[in-house]
C-alpha cells in the first residue's frame, strides 16, 4: 500500500478545517511572527500525528497480507530428457600415407619425372638415379650365367649317361646356382635406381635438384603424401579406459577450419604412458575436399556415457549441506494460489555437461524445483512461484 494518498488527504483535510481564532490567510497577512511560529508548531505536530498513524496502519496491513513477505522464486518441473556425456581432449591430425623417400644406392638424380602437386597412382615412375654403372655388371653377370648355364646342362647330360664324375657335374650345378644369385642380386640393386611411388597420393614436395648426388638414406629426394587416409588421434587418460571401445561415438572439431566431422573411434591403444598415465585412441576423418592437414591441431568430444531418459538440473541449483551433501529444493504445492513450500531434497549426482548435471537418485519426473532465488531459501519456507 503506498503512504503518499494517504498522507496527501490527511493534509488537505487539516489544512480545509477552519481555525476557530485565526485562519492561514489572516495569519499571514498579519505578519505577526509569534503567530507565524504558533502556527507553524501547531501544523508540524499535526503531521507528525498523521505519519504515526500511517505506520500504524502500514504494521496492520503487513500483519494480515502474509503473502506479501514471501520471498518470489521461479520454478521448473523435471522432466526426462536425453543425455549425452563427451570426453574432451586434445587430438592431432595424422596418416600413415606420409612418407618421405630416400635413394637406395648412391649415385646422382638424373630426373624428377613429376611435380609438386601431382597426384600419382601407386606404381608411377618418380625419378632415375644414375646407378653407377651396375647395368653394366649386370649385363656381364648375365653373360657369365648364360655360360653357367650351357655348363651345367651339357654336365647333367654327361652325367644322366654315366660319363663323367658326379663332382664334375655337382660343381657346374653349382656355379650355375650361384650365378643365378648374383644375377638376382644385381637386378635388385639396379631396380633401385629407379623410384616408384608405394600408394596412390600426391607429391607434396621436391626436396632434391636434379644432379645432386645422393646418398642412401641420408638425402631426401621427395615427400608423397595421401590426404584421404587421414585419422585423429588423442592421448586419453587411463580413468576413461573402460568406458571408451571401439565403435565410440565421436565427434573432431576443427577450429582452424571451422569444420566439425562425425566419426568413431576405430583403435584404442593396449600400453599405458607411465609417464602421463594416458593410453592412445585413434578415429578416421573423412577429408573428401583434402583440407584436413596432418599435424593439423583439434579436439576429440568422445561419447562415453549416454541416457536417453535422464533427469537434468542446471548446476546452479544445487546446493551443499555442512556435511558436503548436495541437494535441491522441492516445491510442495498450499492451498494458497501460486504458493508453495520448500522441501530441502538430497539427490546422488551423475555427469555434467554444458552446465547441468544428471540426477541419478533422488528426484523423479514431475517434481517441480526452484531455478531462481535458491540462494537465500530455507528448508519448510513458503515461497511465491512467479512462473505458472
Amino acid at each position: 500500500m503506498k503512504k503518499a494518498p494517504y498522507f496527501l488527504l490527511l493534509l488537505i483535510s487539516i489544512a480545509c478545517q477552519p481555525d476557530p481564532s485565526k485562519n492561514v490567510d489572516n495569519v499571514l497577512a498579519n505578519g505577526n511572527l509569534e503567530e507565524l511560529q504558533a502556527l507553524k508548531k501547531n501544523y508540524a505536530q499535526a503531521l507528525t500525528d498523521t505519519k504515526g498513524i500511517l505506520n500504524r496502519i502500514e504494521a496492520r496491513i503487513a500483519d494480515l497480507d502474509t503473502q506479501k513477505k514471501l520471498p518470489l522464486i521461479t520454478s521448473t518441473v523435471m522432466e526426462k530428457e536425453s543425455f549425452d556425456h563427451y570426453v574432451k581432449i586434445q587430438a592431432d591430425m595424422k596418416t600413415r600415407k606420409n612418407v618421405v623417400l630416400f635413394p637406395e644406392i648412391p649415385g646422382s638424380l638424373l630426373k624428377f619425372y613429376v611435380h609438386e602437386g601431382q597426384s600419382v597412382k601407386k606404381g608411377t615412375l618418380l625419378a632415375v638415379i644414375n646407378d653407377g654403372g651396375l647395368q653394366e655388371q649386370l649385363a656381364q653377370l648375365e653373360l657369365q650365367l648364360e655360360l653357367a648355364k650351357t655348363t651345367y646342362e651339357r654336365s647333367q647330360r654327361l652325367w644322366e649317361q654315366n660319363i663323367g664324375t658326379e663332382i664334375q657335374y655337382l660343381e657346374t650345378k653349382t656355379r650355375y646356382q650361384s650365378q643365378q644369385k648374383m644375377v638376382a642380386q644385381m637386378q635388385e640393386q639396379v631396380a633401385k635406381s629407379k623410384i616408384y611411388a608405394p600408394f596412390d597420393g600426391t607429391i607434396d614436395e621436391l626436396l632434391a635438384n636434379e644432379g645432386a648426388n645422393l646418398s642412401p638414406g641420408a638425402t631426401p629426394l621427395l615427400r608423397l603424401i595421401n590426404l584421404q587416409a587421414m585419422y585423429a588421434e588423442a592421448q586419453l587418460p587411463e580413468t576413461y579406459i573402460k568406458n571408451i571401445r571401439v565403435g565410440t561415438p565421436t565427434r573432431i572439431e576443427l577450429p582452424m577450419l571451422d569444420k566439425q566431422v562425425d566419426t568413431q573411434i576405430q583403435t584404442i591403444g593396449n600400453f599405458i604412458n607411465p609417464g602421463n598415465r594416458t593410453f592412445r585412441v585413434e578415429a578416421p576423418l573423412a577429408n573428401p575436399d583434402g583440407l584436413i592437414k596432418p599435424n593439423l591441431m583439434g579436439k576429440m568430444n568422445i561419447n562415453d556415457y549416454s541416457n536417453p531418459e535422464a533427469l537434468m538440473v542446471p548446476q546452479r541449483v544445487i546446493r551443499e549441506s555442512t556435511s558436503g551433501e548436495p541437494y535441491v529444493f522441492v516445491l510442495q504445492p498450499t492451498d494458497e494460489e501460486n504458493v508453495f513450500t520448500t522441501q530441502k531434497q538430497f539427490v546422488v549426482l551423475g555427469k555434467s555437461s554444458d552446465e547441468k548435471t544428471e540426477i541419478l537418485a533422488g528426484l523423479q519426473a514431475g517434481d517441480r524445483i526452484v531455478i531462481e532465488g535458491v540462494s537465500s531459501l530455507e528448508d519448510g519456507q513458503k515461497v511465491r512461484n512467479l512462473n505458472r
